[in-house]
């Protein structure tokens, strides 16, 4: 998608509270290796908020922040990684009604980690029709036991508790949404799927869950090189994209919110392709979270905000990915340096 007249017009994230990765370390719940991998300083974790309620958190602000009234939102999109607390329930009918109250239409997006990026995709598309003012996008996840170890299910990434939103505007705003563009790969969705039959309920196969043995399994039948390779062309070809739709270069991004993967992946992943240095990503701000499901983008660029470093006319580039496969990248200009303060 190319677009220049849709806006971002507020963002926010809550964070429910911290642990710290070295306390993690001492009372063995966090292998050592695993805290010397991640680089991670500290891990956010809920003590008893809900995700959706985190989510609800979020999107108060958001809306506070993007000066639209609930009555304007359009469209209410919730994206999630996991259970969101109650079996077959709608968390995004929860959403609206507790943070809008309207009668938008209100659903959910279920792409896993690159939930948050796919719903701004849509949203920004649906918004494009006449008389449309606002889209609110959030999400929301809680990673706990039993069903799933934040520290052990994903090695290589730590799993944080938060929620984030994000309100797109025909409006205006203190960012235009100059593209977005979303690549998908089916071919891989058995990275998360392995040889494993499909069960009658939730978490049959294994508790807490464990996506190694899955990826193990896809590679032994397909070899690492086709993964790897899969993975490299979808990830470019949506930054790729989304540069050009955009009209602007590599070179013309001032900051680069990516996923909030450990250290080590995140280098093998983005920062030696793409020749980063971390000063000009969101990893400070990741470091202190952890994965935050699909919630990693709309937080990372809360981050820049409440920071006060993104000034008019720089660019910024928000990049995600998730199992499926699918790949998206966005590219934002900012128009006004953004109030961060309510």
């Amino acid at each position: 998608m190319q677009t220049n007249t849709i806006y971002v017009s507020g963002v926010a994230a809550h964070i429910p509270g911290r642990v710290r990765v070295g306390d993690a370390v001492a009372d063995g719940t966090c292998p050592p290796r695993l805290a010397a991998q991640t680089g991670l300083h500290t891990v956010a974790v809920s003590a008893d908020e809900s995700a959706p309620d985190m989510a609800v958190r979020a999107a108060d602000l958001a809306l506070k922040r993007s000066g639209h009234a609930p009555d304007d939102v359009s469209l209410l999109l919730h994206a999630s990684v996991y259970h969101q607390g109650h079996d077959i329930w709608a968390p995004a009918s929860y959403i609206q009604r507790m943070a809008v109250g309207n009668r938008c239409p209100a659903l959910e997006v279920r792409q896993l980690s690159n939930g948050g990026l796919g719903a701004l995709e849509l949203a920004a598309a649906y918004l494009a029709a006449p008389g449309r003012r606002a889209a609110l996008l959030t999400t929301g996840d809680r990673f706990g036991p039993p069903g799933f170890d934040r520290w052990n299910s994903d090695p290589g990434t730590v799993y944080g508790d938060a929620g984030t939103a994000l309100v797109l505007s025909r409006d205006g705003g203190f960012a235009r949404l100059l593209s977005c563009v979303t690549v998908s790969d089916p071919d891989l969705e058995g990275l998360h799927r392995g040889d494993d039959p499909f069960g009658a309920l939730p978490l049959a196969q294994r508790r807490p869950v464990n996506l190694e043995v899955a990826k193990k399994a896809f590679v032994a039948r397909t070899g690492v090189s086709y993964s790897i390779s899969r993975v490299v062309a979808g990830q470019a070809e949506a930054l790729n994209g989304a540069l050009a739709r955009a009209g602007t270069t590599f070179a013309d991004v001032r900051w680069f919110v990516l996923p909030h993967f450990g250290l080590r992946r995140l280098t093998s992943s983005y920062l030696r392709p793409w020749n980063l240095q971390p000063e000009v990503t969101t990893w400070e701000w990741a470091r202190t979270v952890g994965h935050l499901g699909s919630g990693d983008q709309f937080s990372g660029l809360n981050h820049l905000v409440e920071s006060g470093v993104l000034r008019p006319g720089e660019r910024v580039l928000l990049a995600g990915v998730g199992a499926g496969y699918s790949w998206t990248c966005a590219v934002l200009e900012i128009d006004e340096v953004p109030d961060g303060a309510v």
